[in-house]
């Protein structure tokens, strides 16, 4: 991605995609919630931002003014790329989202604990006798991609491949429309393979569940597929690998929480929502379709809604002391899986993996710690995580 152009005001000319943000964003919007709670830009032609909690949560349940039929902010006009049910209003919505909630149950989630384990073993196998690796690269950017490949029923080895997608997706696509559809049909090519491969021979994986699925009797269209499966295998691996990787960060700088989780077990549940919280990788965008006014700001038709939900989750209003890890926290109505009709349909997912992977790397590797002179380097745009984790331990 090409260098931003530097920010002077960012109550006037934010940039979600400008290296201060990725750095820091939490701070900026400490900043923006006590001088200017809705700011706007003219980059990206035209987006506000709203940074307290009720305003966000008001925007995200408002789908008469705000529409998610687009959810991504790029610098070119946007190219035609639906996720459904992500990018659907209402009343398309509701089937399609409801088409995928038996994939996404409880129950179902349960059933895959045990193979996530053993994943999560076989990368600690691969490091662990070195004293080092890199937490996010080696370990966190691997346990959704592995679980995801699983659910759809693609080979496990082309996770490299889905995580490049991701990245050109979040880094030159922002910028390069050409870059963008690219990927797009790479994708999109790739599916239409998995799916004619299963036409020949039928399989009981979720590409082959989503192949048989109707609405209002009628099978899914062909870009109605091809957008679904997007949407499960990007949405899929890159919020939970940022989480995972945020929350083992954390716990290399903070030893105090390494040893009382071990200490007390019991707690792992309110720790894991605590870490959900404060480390939610996931901002989403909103088109506003109809002139309306939140916060006391107006928001005009044909612009876009930037909407942080960590920053929901860091409002002083919603939470005591919002910016601290309590891992005993009782009271934890966070928003880090969305709010309104579109709150995330993996969240039983993603709460399973982070735990499973927090749990294991723990079992094998309690005592580990940041290595000396480390850099980070954090993914930029609507989902941000640490991608570079570099922490060393004694070998095993």
């Amino acid at each position: 991605m090409g260098e931003r152009s530097p920010v002077v005001d960012w109550t006037r000319d934010f940039d979600h995609n400008h290296p201060d943000w990725s750095s820091d964003p939490h701070a900026i919007w400490h900043d923006l919630r006590r001088r200017c709670p809705v700011a706007h830009t003219d980059r990206y032609r035209g987006v506000y931002l709203p940074v307290r909690h009720d305003d966000i949560r008001a925007i995200a349940y408002d789908t008469d003014h705000f529409s998610s039929r687009r959810i991504s902010i790029l610098e070119k006009p946007p190219i035609s790329a639906p996720i459904p049910p992500v990018t659907s209003d209402p009343p398309k919505h509701r089937p399609q989202r409801m088409m995928l909630l038996p994939a996404f149950t409880p129950a179902a989630i349960a059933e895959l604990e045990p193979v996530t384990r053993q994943m999560c073993n076989e990368l600690i196998d691969g490091f662990i006798g070195r004293g080092r690796c890199d937490a996010a690269l080696d370990y966190a950017s691997h346990v959704p991609t592995r679980v995801i490949s699983r659910m759809l029923g693609v080979n496990e080895q082309n996770g490299d491949r889905f995580r490049n997608w991701i990245h050109e997706l979040a880094g030159d696509g922002v910028e390069d429309g050409t870059v963008f559809a690219r990927v797009i049909r790479e994708i999109d090519a790739f599916f239409r393979a998995e799916i004619a491969a299963r036409r020949s021979n039928p399989q009981s994986d979720l590409i082959g569940f989503l192949m048989g699925q109707t609405i209002d009797g009628e099978p899914l269209l062909e870009q109605h597929l091809l957008g679904t499966l997007r949407l499960l295998l990007l949405a899929g691996i890159d919020t939970t690998w940022s989480s995972i990787s945020h929350t083992l960060l954390h716990l290399a700088r903070t030893p105090e929480h390494r040893l009382r989780l071990a200490a007390e077990p019991a707690l792992m549940p309110s720790a894991i929502e605590e870490f959900l919280r404060v480390f939610a990788p996931v901002s989403v965008a909103r088109l506003v379709v109809k002139e309306q006014e939140v916060g006391g700001c107006r928001f005009a038709a044909g612009k876009m809604v930037l909407l942080p939900y960590p920053a929901a989750n860091r409002d002083p209003e919603k939470f005591e002391r919002p910016d601290e890890v309590v891992l005993d926290r009782q009271e934890n109505r966070h928003s880090t899986f969305g709010l309104g009709i579109h709150r995330c349909i993996g969240s039983n997912l993603a709460r399973m993996e982070l735990r499973v992977a927090v749990e294991e790397w723990l079992r094998r590797i309690p005592d580990f710690e940041i290595e000396e002179n480390a850099k980070l380097n954090w993914s930029r745009g609507l989902v941000r995580g640490p991608r570079c984790v570099p922490v060393s331990f004694c070998p095993a």
